[in-house]
């Protein structure tokens, strides 16, 4: 049973752009979205520093024209992430505000506050919206929050999740568990049907592009622009960070009105060196710049219904969020998709995630006591597993497998007198255990015995994406664990995404590499057994010459063919294996 949290809580949306905080109202059975200090249900995820002061929210995003160098967003886009993360490094080509690389290559975000350089991390950006998020709902519900719930990208990994942890920890607040958007807006639709009380909401499959959002479609308009400034005015803004922030503005306030018009205008006086920019933009040229994107977004779509082997005939409905569900091809693309559906949008887009998490937060909470019944069941986004010989990647816990979930799955020694065993823990998709991503690694002491002595692996991963893997050998009562956070050793959420893609374009040789490594293993395997049972007196007894020079040739070709210097074909493999194994039959009726 889940824990219960004493005190208020509350569900908080923590956006790339925008962030939005809700908390479940027990007197009217129902989910509240909170206003903040300007009137507004969603509050800009930005963090500003001037001469005299620290802005969060929307008075630091009304003022980033004006000091864009010392205006930091997308901090969502750097937590839990390294420097040398090609992501990052691509990311930083458009944002106007300096990220250095800091100690064990943490990004560290430089600004200038009260007339100081200061170097912040990601985690310190968010926990300061979070920080407004906690005091936007403090000032609704005239009490001190503590406890809440946070959403966060499906395909976060775990580095990424502790950092949120950490943020949340860094605002004073205790994070009672980290949920994945998309269910948390499952939970909101869910409820706002009011279809019955109790509800089981199992995620089957999930997927995601983390730069498949509202900024990308802003960054692609603000590069048409800069090129058709510079064609017009022969000069380049694109190192001007001033201008490029107040062209980006513009952008994201035409890209809002192409929702509802079909062309809009884009004035801005004196952009740069004097010039300014007086153009417009349709919708068609908009889906021109960005059809790409639109393209990805429901190769995504389909990619989920290819892992969990469904036809898209048996989806009921389809739930947009997120204020880039509100451009009309995005909606167009789905209803065709799903063969002219009704898009269901009844929850504001922008709201439903927070809606979701307070939902969640009253569930967590003993200070509600008339939220529905529900359970929520989430699920990994990658493969887990080990190595096993050969270089196989031998799966505790598939993709898309429920969580919370205990699993464990018993193995044996590879060699003969081991003292102990290395255990190797991996991510991903791929069927060679080195082609995935090594998460850690342990020693396990077992008893010196002859090969193919068992011991068992657990794999634990608990409601937040936390993952424990432990060891344990039977007879003699030892074991180890290890606890996967360390982000060192963590994948970003584009290498996630990439993994998937990689599994699937290189499926066949994936298939190929597992045949050969079953067959090797199954040869290897057999000349153990041989070499073992010819050391009895009996069958050296029986055996003639004649079928002890074959047993031995054999023997020796098969060490030959399992040298790793050796490509042998996999049917040469497989045809000495069955010759093999006829000769361990000759050899084991020799010694009846």
């Amino acid at each position: 049973m889940a824990k219960k949290y004493e005190g208020c809580a509350v569900g908080i949306d923590l956006g790339t752009t925008y962030s939005c905080v809700a908390v479940w109202l027990d007197e009217h059975n129902r989910v509240e979205i909170i206003h903040n200090d300007q009137g507004n249900k969603t509050t800009p995820s930005f963090v500003a520093f001037t001469d005299d002061q620290r802005l969060v929210g929307d008075a630091a995003k009304n003022q980033a024209p004006t000091n864009p160098e010392n205006t930091v967003f997308d901090a969502k886009r750097l937590i839990g992430r390294k420097f040398g993360d090609s992501v990052v490094q691509n990311d930083m080509m458009l944002w106007p505000f300096k990220v250095i690389c800091g100690v064990n290559d943490k990004p560290m975000i430089s600004v200038k506050c009260k007339g100081q350089e200061k170097h912040l991390c990601a985690e310190e950006i968010s926990s300061m919206v979070l920080t407004k998020m906690r005091k936007t709902a403090e000032e609704f519900l005239e009490l001190p929050v503590k406890n809440a719930v946070v959403t966060v990208p499906a395909y976060f990994n775990d580095a990424q999740r502790k950092a949120t942890i950490d943020a949340g920890v860094i605002a004073g607040l205790n994070i009672m568990r980290i949920i994945n958007e998309p269910t948390a807006a499952a939970i909101a639709y869910g409820l706002d049907k009011r279809t019955n009380c109790d509800k089981v909401f199992q995620v089957k499959a999930i997927a995601g592009n983390t730069h498949l959002g509202g900024e990308d479609f802003d960054n692609r308009m603000v590069n048409y622009f800069a090129r058709e400034f510079k064609k017009k005015n022969k000069v380049d803004i694109s190192e001007n960070s001033r201008a490029l922030r107040r062209l980006k503005t513009a952008c994201e306030r035409a890209k809002r009105i192409l929702s509802f018009a079909v062309i809009t205008t884009i004035e801005i006086d004196s952009l740069f060196q004097g010039f300014d920019l007086f153009s417009s933009i349709t919708r068609a040229k908009f889906e021109e710049i960005n059809m790409d994107l639109f393209t990805e977004c429901l190769e995504t779509v389909k990619s989920c219904f290819a892992d969990v082997e469904m036809d898209k005939s048996a989806i009921h409905d389809v739930v947009l969020v997120g204020g880039s569900s509100r451009i009309p091809k995005v909606q167009q693309l789905l209803q065709e998709f799903f063969a002219g559906k009704h898009l269901c949008n009844s929850i504001n887009p922008d709201e439903a995630v927070a809606y979701g998490a307070a939902v969640q937060a009253a569930l967590l909470s003993e200070d509600f006591k008339n939220v529905p019944n529900l359970v929520v069941q989430d699920v990994a986004p990658l493969s887990l597993g080990i190595e096993v010989i050969g270089d196989i990647m031998g799966v505790v816990i598939a993709r898309n497998t429920s969580i919370p979930i205990k699993k464990t799955k018993g193995y044996s020694t590879a060699s003969d007198n081991l003292t102990s065993v290395l255990i190797k823990v991996y991510e991903g998709e791929r069927a060679r255990a080195s082609d995935n991503n090594l998460l850690g690694s342990f020693c396990l002491s077992v008893p010196s015995a002859p090969r193919g002595h068992p011991f068992e692996v657990c794999f634990t991963i608990n409601e937040n994406g936390i993952l424990i893997v432990s060891a344990n050998e039977k007879s003699t009562g030892s074991t180890n664990e290890i606890t996967v956070t360390n982000d060192k050793e963590r994948l970003s959420s584009q290498e996630i995404i990439k993994m998937i893609k990689e599994a699937e374009n290189y499926r066949v040789e994936d298939e190929k590499f597992l045949r050969k490594a079953n067959v090797m293993n199954a040869l290897d395997y057999c000349v153990y057994k041989m070499k073992n049972a010819l050391k009895k007196k009996d069958v050296n007894i029986n055996l003639s010459s004649q079928e002890n020079d074959k047993i031995n040739s054999a023997i020796t070709k098969a060490t030959s063919l399992l040298d790793s210097t050796q490509q042998s074909e996999i049917d040469v493999l497989e045809n000495h294996l069955k010759e093999l194994e006829s000769l361990l039959k000759l050899i084991i009726g020799k010694s009846v």
